[in-house]
């Protein structure tokens, strides 16, 4: 088993192209090359990032403090409609970053960099609960995650656990040392809020059965108290908030003096680089881009080259790609359903232009609704909205039911021509979408279609195109 350009497009990006310009790499040092050089998606199609967002946050805070003075006067119908304005504009935006994100999967000559960032944001997964903070995840995803996909975990690890919007999701604003000065003076009214502390080490470093107690759960968020964020000014920590003295996770104690951020941030990048933490995230990645029960080897090499690297992600994933595991050459895993329909768009090059030229806002937003985010939900995969912070599971099991197939296949056959004025020919586009030597079962019946929405439909449908 050696390297397949084919190969690689289908299991490690999102899949083949007819544009020539988006031609699969030749090497694994094409791969790792195009991996560090420009983003080229993100120049090309931008996503607000954090810091524009938090003008969205600081801007509804401003209109609620409007609303409160405005109660009992003839000016409080105006504030409301503000901020009803204010709603609908950020929940258009988010309609319009999932356009973005399926366009930088479609028009990308890195897809292994759009599998990353994807996997890296599933595996810190957070998001909003209501207002405008409902919409923050791709915000959240530009700052804390794409940026680090080639850096060290530790790094990406600070920003996504720091970021407001993790705060947020986990309940930490909420979290108060019980002997902090902010603490007594409220009398019991606030307390501690175990849910981040629970969740970096359960999931977001050590794992499941992971070397650590409930005690150690409890000394992180202890640790973690003053930690929390201001909407419209992101981030914050205050001293009076956290619980005083010392603590001690995993056996190293921290802090002790005045309370600081410091002392967080060091617990943090000493998670990152425990032992437990390599074979967690070497199990996850090797289970993602190979199969529900990767090889031994496969995970072993992963885990190494983490220890050895300091949590350098981008040897990491030299050591995958480079791992004869990768190019085996059957395809163990199921696309997830975001996979599936951002592999079909490629397939079928969607230019930018299908979407920004509805005539309004209402089309456009019946479009990214109808196209993507309604048939998500129906295949169980509900856009950016995992049901607990695990993210969504890899397992085949979960997405091969009646149902999810069932759904797969109503997609094909609607949404290609409501995509493409004009759909290739299903002749064609087999080799398109499945190499230049697909299934024999789906060439015939490429062919044998009575028209090109069958024959398209058909193809999408197949078993060889579902997996990667």
């Amino acid at each position: 088993m050696g390297f397949d350009p084919v190969l690689a497009e289908q299991r490690f990006g999102y899949g083949l192209s007819p544009v020539a310009e988006l031609a699969p790499p030749n090497s694994v040092a094409e791969m790792l090359a195009r991996l560090k050089g420009p983003d080229e998606m993100d120049q090309r199609f931008p996503i607000e990032n954090y810091d524009g967002f938090e003008k969205r946050l600081a801007e509804a805070q401003a209109i609620w403090k409007d609303i409160r003075k405005a109660r009992g006067t003839n000016r409080l119908d105006a504030e409301k409609k503000r901020l009803k304005l204010l709603k609908a504009e950020a929940r258009q935006a988010y309609r319009d970053w999932a356009w973005t994100i399926l366009m930088r999967r479609v028009w990308t000559r890195d897809g292994l960099r759009e599998r990353l960032v994807a996997f890296w944001a599933d595996h810190l997964t957070a998001q909003g609960k209501a207002g405008i903070m409902k919409r923050g995840t791709p915000p959240y995803i530009e700052a804390a995650i794409r940026p680090h996909v080639t850096g060290r975990f530790e790094d990406m690890l600070l920003a996504a656990v720091t970021s407001p919007l993790m705060v947020h999701y986990l309940d930490q604003e909420r979290s108060v040392g019980p002997e902090s000065e902010f603490g007594k003076a409220k009398k019991g009214k606030f307390g501690l809020n175990e849910n981040l502390a629970r969740e970096v080490l359960e999931l977001h470093t050590l794992g499941v059965g992971g070397p650590y107690s409930q005690e150690d759960v409890r000394q992180l968020a202890e640790l973690l108290t003053g930690l929390t964020y201001v909407p419209g000014q992101g981030r914050k920590f205050r001293a009076a908030r956290a619980e005083p003295g010392a603590e001690t996770v995993l056996g190293t104690r921290y802090g002790g003096g005045r309370a600081r951020l410091a002392d967080i941030e060091t617990a943090l990048r000493d998670l990152a680089r425990h032992p437990a933490t390599a074979r967690h995230l070497a199990e996850k990645l090797a289970v993602h881009f190979h199969s529900d029960a990767p090889p031994a080897d496969l995970v072993a090499t992963l885990e190494a080259r983490y220890l050895d690297t300091g949590g350098d992600l981008a040897a990491v994933t030299e050591a995958l790609l480079t791992h004869s595991a990768a190019w085996d050459t059957e395809r163990h895993n199921m696309r997830l359903p975001d996979e599936y329909i951002s592999a079909a768009m490629r397939a079928l090059a969607v230019p930018p232009e299908v979407y920004l030229k509805q005539q309004n806002l209402r089309r456009r937003e019946m479009f990214i609704v109808q196209l993507f985010q309604r048939p998500l939900i129906i295949m169980g995969q509900t856009w950016q909205q995992p049901q607990g912070p695990d993210g969504w599971e890899e397992g085949d099991e979960v997405w091969l039911t009646p149902q999810g197939l069932a759904s797969r296949m109503h997609w094909a056959l609607k949404a290609p021509s409501a995509l493409l004025d004009d759909l290739p020919d299903p002749r064609r586009f087999v080799e398109t979408a499945l190499g230049p030597t697909p299934p024999e079962p789906v060439r015939f019946a490429a062919h044998a279609a009575e028209n090109k929405r069958e024959g398209i439909a058909l193809v999408l449908a197949s078993p060889a195109f579902q997996r990667k």
